[in-house]
């Protein structure tokens, strides 16, 4: 449905207590609307940044180009990339508390226990809660059409339906970057070849992950490339590993699958076409038996549903035109990969020529009932990983992300895994070894939490003077891939806020480029935000972390006994004793002393006598835990020297253990 049709507000996402203003066709733009800061984009970094400029005295306004609300939090993505929690603060970590106390009917309080795992409509209640408290407006269905600048300051924009904003301060928390672009502010798509900021893992990168584990013929005809290359192969030549492109990594909805009895079937598109999944069928008839998704429990009986593998949720290289499409454009490709990813599920659940393994392990999951219901149950919102990346005068790099390049002026931390997903699928080979391969996927991990610059997030002062930018900021394309999760643009939207905001009372006409950055860091951290890496008093590593997790043997995933910390806890299935083994190793910012807690849910069944080794730099310490009781807290097992980095972990052992073995999460506190 294009843009310019679309009426009907997300109720069931966002309630009705915030104010959510939604204009139809007959709708004539009314008077300007005014505030001192207008932020578009309703993405968790827009609506970050409107709470914030409103809890400090402010006016804020929120324009948003479609007509959902909280983009992939209240969207599916529920198993929420957090990298390291510890780098999370201020209202990020609030609104995280948040969820917590919805599905515990318990207050929020600075001390508040997290849950980063979560059902789509709890996230849109969270926000609707903090916009209706804070008293921020939305405007949704007005996708931008003009800016007007003075000089180098924006003084208006207008939406497509004649709609003036006007405003002091500016932030465009798009997922695209469309305000920076109208603005003229300088911005790039696709790849850094790794020679323009001495990377190792930018641009092209043929590698192992969500890779074809067996070999699959490209061509119509097997051997024959006159025949031409089956649907969603393209025909383009690998470069070597490095080389810059203006591809982008895949996009995909994060489903929001269950397999209660209510579950609603996966629906056969509109122009499905089963000749697309003809190069998924040739991989299952070589052997391939999945996975095809994942599904990784958000509560509720749910999940949040990923691409997994070779062939699977990422519409691979469908998504190129979309950073600078018109919004008409843009509808076009969201449909198409709308209409891959449902017609991916039902080809799975449905054709016969799948084996009947598959089918029916595919068909016992379904959409859950309770759950976007004004979309068909299906995401309202597609993943936009990646469009524009603002270029400014400071762009994070991969240098960042590795620790080697720390900032002075931090206005927040990121620690998830420099992260691409595929960017396009192609042949590898001629003649008989030709074969299809993706590429574009890398997954390296960072040493822990790294600083963002407030350079990064504000244009060169010459193109723009009052914005902001927290979303699609200077990065490179892999640096991006670590910046890029929803906890860390709700920092960087608070962040920015609180920047206008000292703009403003700083002056009319100050810069944002000028702000203080002393008097913005000490304001930042009186809200609680991180941003120095020596100030991380706490790492969690929990067993759904990102990286820190090794296991040995098989654990099994469980929600069955509450007070677990994250989305579930793992456990051994009291078996395969001294087998099962499973080791946490955090990354720590700095040497010095820090607790060790430990965390498990108890019952009856479980063993009374855990073996648990702490490895720290005195040596190795080895303690006996009872999972019987204490279940649903942190427990202490000591205080212990520690190494800067991660020589330390926790291991969690089975043998000789006289019931089930709990493995949850460990705790490392500052001492």
């Amino acid at each position: 449905m294009p843009y310019t049709r679309r009426t009907m507000i997300q109720a069931t996402l966002l309630g009705t207590g915030a104010t959510i203003l939604s204009p139809t066709r007959a709708t004539a733009a009314g008077p300007v609307i005014t505030a001192d800061l207008v932020v578009y984009g309703a993405t968790p970094g827009g609506l970050a940044a409107a709470v914030q400029f409103r809890r400090s005295g402010g006016t804020a306004v929120v324009v948003e180009a479609g007509t959902h609300v909280g983009g992939m939090t209240t969207a599916g993505l529920g198993a929420t990339d957090t990298g390291n929690t510890a780098a999370i603060g201020g209202l990020s970590h609030e609104f995280y508390r948040r969820v917590y106390g919805r599905y515990n009917g318990t207050p929020v309080t600075a001390t508040s226990p997290a849950r980063f795992t979560f059902e789509p409509h709890v996230a849109a209640a969270v926000f609707t809660d903090l916009l209706t408290e804070a008293g921020v407006t939305v405007h949704v269905g007005r996708p931008l059409a003009t800016v007007t600048r003075a000089g180098n300051r924006i003084v208006e924009l207008s939406t497509q339906d004649g709609q003036v904003y006007r405003g002091l301060m500016y932030v465009d928390a798009s997922y695209e970057g469309d305000l920076l672009a109208k603005a003229g502010v300088a911005s790039t798509v696709g790849r850094e070849g790794n020679a323009q900021y001495g990377e190792s893992i930018n641009g092209v990168q043929l590698r192992d992950k969500h890779q074809f584990t067996k070999a699959v013929d490209p061509y119509v005809t097997p051997g024959n490339p006159a025949s031409g290359l089956l649907p969603g192969v393209s025909a383009a030549t690998l470069a070597p590993n490095g080389t810059a492109d203006g591809r982008i990594q895949a996009y995909n909805f994060r489903m929001c699958l269950t397999k209660a009895a209510d579950r609603v079937p996966f629906p056969r598109p509109d122009g499905y076409d089963a000749g697309r999944y003809a190069l998924l069928l040739r991989y299952i008839e070589a052997g391939y038996t999945g996975p095809f998704f994942n599904a990784v429990s958000v509560g509720g009986g749910k999940t949040d549903s990923n691409n997994d593998g070779a062939f699977s949720t990422d519409d691979i290289g469908m998504n190129t035109a979309y950073p600078t499409a018109s919004f008409a454009a843009r509808d076009t490709i969201v449909a198409e990969h709308r209409t891959y990813q449902q017609g991916l599920m039902w080809f799975l659940s449905n054709d016969t020529r799948v084996p009947a393994a598959i089918r029916s392990a595919t068909a016992a999951w379904g959409l859950a009932a309770d759950e976007f219901g004004g979309t068909g149950h299906w995401p309202p919102q597609l993943y936009v990983r990646e469009a524009r990346r603002m270029v400014s005068a400071y762009v994070m790099t991969e240098h960042n992300c590795r620790g080697a390049a720390p900032v002075a002026d931090s206005v927040g931390l990121a620690s998830y895994t420099m992260d691409s997903h595929n960017c396009q699928r192609l042949v590898v080979g001629s003649g008989t070894t030709a074969v299809a391969k993706n590429e574009g996927d890398v997954q390296v991990g960072v040493p822990g939490p790294y600083q963002i610059s407030y350079r990064s997030i504000v244009p060169v002062e010459a193109q723009c003077a009052n914005l902001l930018v927290p979303v699609c900021l200077s990065a490179s394309h892999i640096a991006y891939g670590s910046i890029r999760m929803e906890p860390v643009f709700m920092v960087l939207g608070q962040s920015a806020a609180v920047a206008a905001r000292l703009a403003l009372t700083a002056g009319s006409n100050v810069p944002v480029q000028q702000v203080s950055v002393a008097t913005l860091q000490s304001q930042l951290r009186a809200l609680g935000q991180r941003i120095d890496i020596s100030g991380n008093s706490e790492i969690v590593v929990d067993s759904r972390s990102a990286s820190g997790v090794t296991r040995a043997g098989t654990w099994l995933s469980s929600i069955s006994i509450g007070g677990y910390y994250g989305s579930d806890y793992e456990h051994d299935n009291n078996t395969a004793k001294g087998v099962n083994r499973l080791r946490f190793t955090p990354a720590l910012p700095a040497a010095g002393a820090w607790t060790v807690q430990l965390r498990w849910t108890a019952h009856a069944n479980r063993a009374s006598n855990v073996p648990v080794d702490v490895v720290h730099a005195g040596g190795l310490s080895t303690f006996g835990v009872d999972q019987r009781t204490s279940g649903g807290q942190w427990v202490a097992l000591g205080t212990f020297q520690f190494t800067a980095g991660s020589a330390g972990s926790v291991l969690i052992r089975t043998e000789q253990t006289d019931g089930y073995v709990i493995a949850d999460a460990a705790r490392f506190v500052r001492a």
